[in-house]
């Protein structure tokens, strides 16, 4: 049951959770996607919309827009915040769930270039964000979603953009297409909290994997999904950690039919533009600190590939079960920590060593040792002039293990 808001918004009754949600009705999407609606959106998007100007705006925009006001000024907020995440949406409509949930652009087009060439089913998508990479490499392209408000946004979406993509309604669980490569993006909260178990996501994934037994799909996962928990399910295919702009972001699941022969694990760099699998070579030497100490990105070490990283470019480890890395040169383009000195990790023996390389802008990174980096700066209270790297980790194992401290110079 809805029933519609004086702003124009939908006041809906999630089934799952029994607690009310404020969303866009069909309605509120077919006047923004009209000649008035256009017209509206230019004058609310010339509004400051800051959050110290907000509500006199939003005032503004009553007396002008009437009840239409609120649509409105949601929809300019969420477009400014998908530039950035979504270049080239600029007259595009979501919801703000759809734009939290929405592949990151250049992350949906890596996942369209590995399926260029094939016919692809996105049976979760959405408000169209994947659909729009597909079009530009798939073979043939529809989309679906049982969500009717999202479908129309999609629809809307992806007529901006001058792709004729079709779509219908239609349960993820209840297949509607055959020989094609079927793409879902399973819901990852559970009574608004986000979940790590995947038989808990909407659609389960367990169900996913049974109703798409025998099929090529892909389906995204949060980046830390549980790899023994997937495997558990029956998945035998590749599990793809992707990181860009400096953060994991996701991961998918690539049925056999997908993946390349004895790949399991791949990490993707987009903003260095690398892959590794488990299918590369992993001779990797464990040995005292070089130069450099290098932290790999956060897809190497999610994707277990630490020393399939370390081996493709002539580095170490510091130890066998810790993903620090060391050489004697710094890989072109990666940040690395010029160690300047080596300490026990003590915290008094780490204030002194500070205190002689005139530390003070501090960063600290820990692995394997119990250390939380804010508390750590604020007692050591640095004071000196020099940007400073504290690397902290365990060395060694049993009675011989050793916290250790590495007091470096960032390369940048």
């Amino acid at each position: 049951m809805a029933s519609i808001r004086p702003e124009g918004l939908v006041l809906q009754r999630d089934d799952h959770r029994g607690q009310a949600v404020l969303g866009f009705g069909l309605e509120s999407v077919a006047y923004l996607g009209g000649d008035e609606g256009r017209r509206a959106l230019d004058e609310v998007a010339a509004l400051p919309l800051t959050p110290a100007t907000l509500v006199a705006d939003i005032a503004s925009a009553r007396t002008r827009f009437g009840d239409r006001a609120g649509v409105l000024v949601e929809t300019v907020r969420l477009r400014r915040k998908a530039a950035d995440k979504l270049p080239g949406t600029a007259g595009w409509l979501f919801t703000d769930e759809a734009l939290q949930q929405a592949t990151a652009g250049a992350v949906a087009a890596h996942r369209a270039r590995r399926l260029a060439g094939r016919p692809v089913h996105d049976a979760t998508c959405s408000v169209g964000t994947e659909l729009a990479a597909l079009a530009d490499h798939a073979s043939y392209v529809v989309g679906s979603d049982l969500d009717p408000v999202r479908l129309a946004m999609a629809r809307h979406n992806l007529a901006t953009d001058g792709r004729g993509v079709p779509l219908l309604r239609a349960d993820a669980l209840r297949p509607v297409t055959r020989d094609t490569v079927v793409l879902l993006d399973p819901a990852r909260r559970s009574g608004g909290r986000r979940t790590f178990d995947p038989r808990a996501y909407a659609p389960p994934l367990d169900a996913v994997l049974d109703t798409y037994a025998g099929r090529d799909v892909a389906v995204k996962c949060a980046p830390g999904v549980d790899f023994n928990a997937v495997r558990d399910l029956g998945f035998d295919g590749e599990i793809e950690i992707t990181s860009y702009g400096g953060s994991v972001r996701e991961a998918c699941l690539w049925s056999a039919g997908l993946a390349p022969a004895g790949v399991t694990r791949r990490a993707s760099l987009l903003d260095r533009a690398e892959e590794l699998t488990d299918a590369d070579p992993d001779d990797c030497a464990v040995g005292p600190a070089g130069r450099w100490i290098v932290d790999p990105d956060g897809a190497v070490v999610r994707a277990g590939l630490v020393r399939h990283y370390a081996a493709r470019h002539g580095l170490w480890q510091l130890d066998p079960d810790i993903a620090y890395l060391s050489g004697d040169r710094l890989p072109d383009g990666v940040r690395g920590f010029e160690v300047l000195e080596q300490v026990s990790y003590q915290e008094k023996r780490l204030r002194q060593a500070l205190a002689a390389h005139d530390a003070g802008a501090l960063e600290i990174l820990v692995r394997g040792v119990d250390a939380d980096p804010d508390a750590l700066r604020r007692r050591l209270r640095p004071r000196g002039s020099a940007a400073v790297s504290v690397v902290i980790t365990r060395l060694g194992a049993g009675t011989a293990s050793r916290a250790t401290a590495f007091i470096c110079r960032p390369s940048r």
